[in-house]
């Protein structure tokens, strides 16, 4: 009896995989709170997967050319300071999540494609100026984060276009936002699928020359990065001028209006600046470790990072479904079950994380021989993923309370959160371990897991004070 039961369960999960894959359109206010989190964060998952086999792809092509360690280092260094334009492009999709997901659960679609098409609006205007910076002073940036003149010299191209590009980087992260807070998370995967298979393709093409075209090295990978990222906001705006979901928008909607983008903005603004407390703060982490460890030390330091977000986004993508069950419950007015899907989120993100955590601790060696071949940058790299995976648990309990937060439309409790533990505790803590206790790298690298816990502890005794449930959007 038992095994046709558990046979009949594992049949329902698989059956609930497959619906989650198609894009099939739920109340996510009404049906189970389990199906729910597995329909939204299967998709959620695989999305941000894809999200980071961008840099992984790009990566193992740099890192096989004949300045490898110039070359890992400058993706690295690169994508630390893109990490900025991630913020406010994950600001505004947050807020944007947060907005439509309440308008969905308040059965509002007009307004919800409103909203949505502001948020668009607003965030490239900022990204333009942004990205025209980058393309200035791309050479200099390289040389602030740490880089050494050749170094810098080498990977300039690749950081312009890099900078360059960054708008499709926004609308990338910033309309699966909107597909997000809708429900329609197969959307927002698929996007990222046609972006990387694109990617995938292009790299060797670019990088080594095939077909008959000029090898263009490093500076292939960044146009077939670019390339590859423009290609899916296309698919992206296919399916949200044409498309069959939830969300439609049309060219109405791009109509500034300020109520609703001030709105946005008084939700995003704290979202973007709790992204870039994190993202400076990594920043500073990764140039702490180019001098303390030097080009090697640095080049080891971003293979393991990027090694590490791989396996993090997926992660991150299932901590997203809290975020969107929290926006359409609240919407619905029923905050209850708004936490029931919070706390059933943290306990299949606690799975995952365990599971990774036994990848990073027994594989470290397979994983980073992918990426180089030069046995000082794969040691610092092995290291890193130790002392790193010893929070892996934390951090992915850590992300869903974070997201809970921001799907309600609060965002300055993780804005504030993020900047005790990221300003006053990682930094102060990774410069005391690296510089004055003589620690190097390894200083940098125990900072990380340390700090990440704190930021979970915290983050869970003010979720469960229930505040969050009475923000109105």
């Amino acid at each position: 009896m038992n095994t046709i039961k558990n046979t009949r369960r594992i049949s329902e999960y698989i059956a609930i995989v497959i619906r989650s894959l198609k894009g099939e359109e739920l109340d996510y206010t009404k049906i189970g709170i389990t199906t729910g989190v597995i329909m939204l964060a299967i998709p959620m998952m695989l999305e941000m997967m894809m999200e980071s086999v961008f840099a992984l792809v790009d990566l193992y092509f740099v890192g096989h050319l004949k300045e490898s360690s110039f070359a890992i280092q400058t993706v690295g260094l690169t994508e630390s300071v893109l990490t900025i334009m991630y913020s406010i492009a994950i600001g505004m999709s947050m807020a944007a999540t947060a907005v439509v997901s309440r308008r969905i659960g308040e059965k509002n679609r007009e307004k919800a494609a409103n909203s949505g098409a502001q948020a668009i609006l607003a965030a490239s205007v900022l990204t333009i100026l942004l990205s025209i910076t980058g393309v200035i002073y791309a050479k200099d940036i390289l040389l602030l984060m740490g880089a050494s003149e050749e170094s810098a010299a080498y990977g300039t191209n690749f950081t312009r276009i890099m900078m360059g590009s960054s708008i499709s980087i926004m609308l990338l992260f910033l309309i699966n936002g909107v597909f997000r807070g809708a429900g329609n998370a197969a959307i927002a995967m698929k996007s990222l699928w046609v972006a990387n298979i694109c990617n995938i393709i292009l790299c060797p093409i670019l990088i080594k020359g095939w077909l008959g075209l000029p090898a263009l090295g490093l500076t292939g990978a960044a146009i077939a990065t670019a390339a590859g990222r423009t290609i899916g906001v296309l698919y992206q705006l296919y399916h949200l001028f044409y498309g069959k979901g939830v969300i439609k928008i049309k060219l109405k909607h791009f109509v500034p209006d300020m109520p609703i983008i001030k709105g946005l903005i008084k939700i995003a603004t704290p979202g973007v600046f709790q992204f870039v407390i994190a993202s400076c703060s990594w920043i500073v982490l990764a140039r702490l470790v180019a001098i303390t460890g030097g080009d090697e030390g640095s080049a080891g330091y971003q293979t393991a990072l990027r090694l590490m977000m791989f396996f993090m986004l997926p992660a991150w993508g299932l901590s997203n479904a809290a975020s969107t069950l929290v926006g359409q419950n609240l919407g619905a007015g029923k905050p209850d079950r708004a936490e029931a899907s919070v706390m059933k989120t943290v306990w299949f993100n606690v799975i995952y994380m365990v599971i990774v955590s036994l990848v990073f601790f027994m594989m470290a060696g397979v994983l980073v021989s992918f990426f180089t071949e030069t046995e000082s940058v794969s040691r610092v790299a092995r290291i890193a993923m130790y002392i790193m995976a010893a929070g892996f648990i934390f951090y992915g309990v850590g992300m869903v309370m974070l997201n809970a937060f921001n799907g309600s439309g609060d965002t300055r409790t993780p804005t504030w959160i993020n900047f005790f533990g990221f300003w006053l505790l990682q930094i102060p803590l990774a410069y005391l371990l690296a510089q004055k206790l003589d620690l190097g790298e390894r200083g940098v690298f125990i900072a990380i897991p340390v700090s990440e816990a704190a930021i979970t502890i915290a983050s869970y005794i003010i979720f469960k004070r229930g505040r969050w449930k009475l923000i109105k959007v």
